[in-house]
């Protein structure tokens, strides 16, 4: 009997070894580079997809900032360890690089600040900062590869640096969009074209928030997602404490923005066309907001071609690279 279980657990571990295999042959073919990481930019790539980062070896940034998608999720709130979900719906981590300050209530006031927010919430990683650099520094190829980067082993600082490092790479700006805005006329739609004048006009008012290369002014707004009594995310006023920030939220870019939905901190939005009919009347959806900004009072009063019309020109700032293949 004995020896039955030792060859049926002899199974087991050899089915887990070779699933283990092929999981980690699958995270190493998204990795841009073959071989060994040489610069900071890739070590932060490795580790992206490094599941040592959570609590149970089950996860990493990128089953959450999931490349294909615009490195952003395609459920309203993420599956973290445990099978525990996120508070709030996760943002691209692509263009990014210029940001004075991240996540949707600004509690990170840097790429390298934010690191470890998401491997330390019990919600997400659930892993402490000291567990993970001691996984890390119990790893030889990880402790030779920070050693020839950093000349170091791993720390907190150097694991920060080296993902930030690499995220910095995810700007993105092969889009229609900017072809058109190159000089190629051709590259967008006459639709597009005409949703791109009501973007920037007094009508839609989408320009009021939404500049920049990165169509983003990171301002915290309050767009009437909170009533107080089934939307009860505080956003902003959480940290700062500050009546005037009940509500708000970061304004995200809008690069990529057709590939990374569902949209608003909490993934209510399935669709670019139920976001744009929620920007023209916000009340027929929350009926009495609180705090909201004082440019959405009233309905824009946007007709279906024009709505069409904003949907065509949202629809050309998705860079190439995530352009789904036929």
């Amino acid at each position: 009997m004995k020896k039955l279980w030792v060859v049926v657990l002899l199974t087991v571990a050899a089915i887990y070894f070779c699933s283990a295999c092929r999981i980690k042959a699958a995270t190493d073919d998204r990795l841009s580079f073959k071989g060994a990481p040489t610069t900071k930019e890739q070590l932060g790539e490795k580790l992206f997809f490094e599941t040592l980062l959570s609590a149970d070896s089950s996860l990493s940034c990128a089953s959450c900032h999931i490349p294909a998608f615009g490195f952003a999720d395609t459920v309203a709130f993420s599956r973290g360890v445990g099978g525990h979900t996120g508070k709030r719906n996760t943002q691209s981590c692509a263009n990014i690089t210029d940001r004075p300050v991240l996540f949707y209530d600004g509690r990170a006031a840097s790429l390298e600040d934010q690191v470890h927010f998401p491997i330390q919430d019990t919600n997400e990683m659930s892993l402490q900062a000291a567990q993970a650099v001691a996984r890390l520094r119990a790893n030889k190829d990880y402790v030779t590869w920070f050693g020839k980067i950093f000349g170091s082993a791993p720390t907190e600082k150097n694991l920060a640096e080296a993902i930030a490092a690499f995220e910095r790479t995810l700007e993105t700006s092969k889009t229609p969009f900017d072809r058109y805005m190159d000089g190629d006329e051709r590259a967008i739609s006459a639709a597009a074209k005409r949703g791109r004048e009501l973007f920037m006009s007094p009508k839609a008012k989408c320009f009021d928030c939404h500049f920049s290369p990165d169509f983003t002014g990171d301002e915290f707004r309050n767009i009437g997602l909170y009533d107080g009594v089934t939307l009860k995310d505080e956003g902003r006023y959480g940290i700062t404490g500050k009546k005037e920030d009940l509500g708000k939220f970061r304004v995200p870019g809008l690069r990529n923005v057709a590939v990374t939905a569902p949209y608003m901190h909490n993934g209510m939005f399935r669709t670019l066309k139920e976001v744009i009919a929620y920007y023209d009347d916000p009340y027929k959806v929350v009926a009495n907001p609180i705090n909201i900004d004082t440019l959405m009072l009233r309905p824009l009063g946007l007709t279906s071609s024009e709505k069409q019309d904003l949907e065509a020109f949202l629809l050309t700032l998705t860079d190439d690279r995530f352009v789904k293949k036929k």
